[in-house]
């Protein structure tokens, strides 16, 4: 059964009217309350050991407290068999508990042993007995000092108003908290990026007029890297940022929301009040709108925790205790981790860029600016190139191997030194192969030149160019054919066989005829 509230002075006045002799009717229609009422209080009384007798004197604030509380006990009922389950299998069910097993699970469990347990019974009895779902007594963090800490959190807001196209775009919104003042400054994004997490702050800076000492964000992937409570890791691109600005990050804990409190909340408020129901165009006119609630909107009202408007509250006592804000815009660095290619070419933000041969295959760190991008090498700077657009490209000569520089870069120029520098005449025929509107498309006979020059020696191959240009004979093919006929040696004729003599041959000296004597004789 339910009853109204019972307050002190009613009861009092019911018990004063009482003892003055007043009927119990008419009690109830001076005061407006139920004849029922006003029975329940007397009975009540009465059991305490109050009378009517007693006089109006004897009615002290104990003796109508002592009602009061009679009157807000709550009724009880003796508990059923369930309940005297729970209490036998008490130990089991808070060992259960303090395993981390869900309710629905113990009951199954429970039901395995014999022991049928209705599941709001078993519920009621692990909040009672058990401390089951109580939440641990707190201590509430104590402020900061004046422009010591500002909290930041991130979510989803509402939806543009349709384009051109009629599609309709999400944003998301950077919500930043001062924790001294409660100020809020909101700045609209599209994408949750690295990038835009510095590009926002920047923007909180020159909103609040200044840069606070620590920066307490969640842990999104935009600014760390890698959750930890006692070491978390800021992505280096942040990294970098943070300490050109002069603060510090301080990020909370996993799935520890009170670690920022001040701004925990605000995601749901910003959504609702700054954005619910507002025509939004496009994203400039949804920031300029963010503005304006923060310091017209937002900044005016009466904060409940600190019963002092924001705005007002943190330009009178906490700007003035900022760092001073930037003056010239931050250049956001490109942070990422490219592979060199085959082709020695590694690609940054879509642009191509040389590495030297010996770290083909290699992942390498590069950061990128405006003017510069810088590879490094397990933390050592290896190379240097100017920032190229999308779709360009940075090469250094010196990365290419020297042997196929040349043809690589159809660099005609280093073809004519090098064949000149085996002859004359070879620099001479290598010039008029090279002679024409595409010399590129003539370097390969070039090459198939400096080949025959490793083929059959410098000295060779300079006497037969000699040949070829002086009767302008300008073909590659045919001064190879020419050297390899040179050089082939004359076919020797084979000597005869001696014709064996024969086996009854005399020799030649009794054929011969004896020379005259100067005398006339004979032999």
């Amino acid at each position: 059964m339910a009853y109204r509230e019972v307050a002190m002075v009613d009861v009092k006045e019911v018990l004063r009217l009482w003892m003055a002799g007043l009927a119990r009717k008419r009690i109830a229609a001076q005061l407006g309350l139920d004849p029922k009422t006003v029975r329940r209080y007397l009975r009540t009384a009465l059991r305490a050991g109050l009378r009517a007798s007693d006089g109006e004197a004897t009615l002290t604030d104990e003796r109508v407290a002592v009602v009061l509380v009679a009157l807000k006990a709550v009724p009880t009922r003796p508990h059923g068999a369930a309940w005297v389950d729970c209490v036998r299998h008490e130990a089991t069910i808070a060992a259960y508990l303090q395993q981390g097993v869900r309710l629905t699970k113990i009951r199954k469990l429970l039901r395995r042993q014999g022991v049928e347990l209705p599941y709001a019974t078993l519920r009621r009895f692990a909040i009672a007995a058990c401390g089951f779902g109580r939440t641990a007594p707190t201590v509430p963090i104590a402020d900061c000092d004046p422009g010591e800490e500002i909290q930041l959190d991130t979510g989803w807001m509402t939806l543009l108003a349709p384009d051109a196209q009629g599609r309709r775009r999400r944003f998301r919104a950077w919500i930043f908290t001062a924790v001294y003042s409660r100020y809020r400054f909101v700045y609209p994004c599209f994408g949750e990026t690295t990038a835009s997490a510095i590009e926002a702050c920047e923007v909180a800076w020159a909103f609040f007029g200044g840069v606070f000492r620590v920066l307490i964000p969640d842990n999104t992937k935009a600014i760390v890297a890698t959750a930890d409570p006692l070491q978390p890791h800021v992505v280096a691109a942040f990294r970098e940022y943070t300490q050109a600005r002069g603060f510090h990050v301080d990020p909370t804990r996993v799935r520890h929301p009170r670690d920022k409190a001040r701004v925990e909340r605000s995601v749901p408020s910003v959504r609702e009040d700054c954005f619910g129901g507002e025509v939004l165009r496009d994203l400039a006119a949804t920031r300029t709108h963010a503005v304006t609630w923060c310091r017209d909107d937002y900044g005016v009202h009466v904060h409940t925790r600190t019963q002092r408007r924001p705005r007002e509250h943190f330009e009178a006592e906490e700007q003035a205790h900022l760092r001073p804000a930037p003056t010239a815009p931050y250049d956001i660095p490109l942070w990422s981790t490219p592979r060199v290619a085959r082709d020695h070419f590694a690609q940054v933000a879509k642009a191509l860029y040389t590495l030297p041969t010996r770290f083909i295959g290699q992942t390498l760190t590069a950061r990128a600016d405006r003017a510069l991008v810088r590879f490094y090498h397990h933390g050592a700077l290896i190379k240097v190139h100017p920032r190229q657009p999308p779709g360009g490209k940075a090469i250094d000569r010196s990365d290419f191997p020297p042997e196929k520089t040349a043809y690589a870069l159809r660099d005609v120029t280093f073809l004519r030194h090098q064949a000149a520098e085996h002859g004359v005449a070879i620099g001479r025929l290598a010039h008029a192969l090279l002679d024409g509107p595409l010399p590129w498309t003539r370097m390969r006979q070039v090459y198939a030149l400096l080949g025959l020059v490793r083929r059959f020696g410098a000295a060779r191959v300079e006497a037969v160019c000699a040949d070829a240009v002086a009767v302008e004979l300008f073909d590659v093919r045919r001064l190879r054919r020419m050297l390899e006929h040179a050089l082939r040696p004359a076919a020797a004729h084979p000597a005869s066989a001696p014709v064996p003599p024969a086996r009854f041959l005399r020799p030649v000296t009794q054929y011969a005829l004896r020379p005259l004597t100067p005398e006339g004789g004979g032999a």
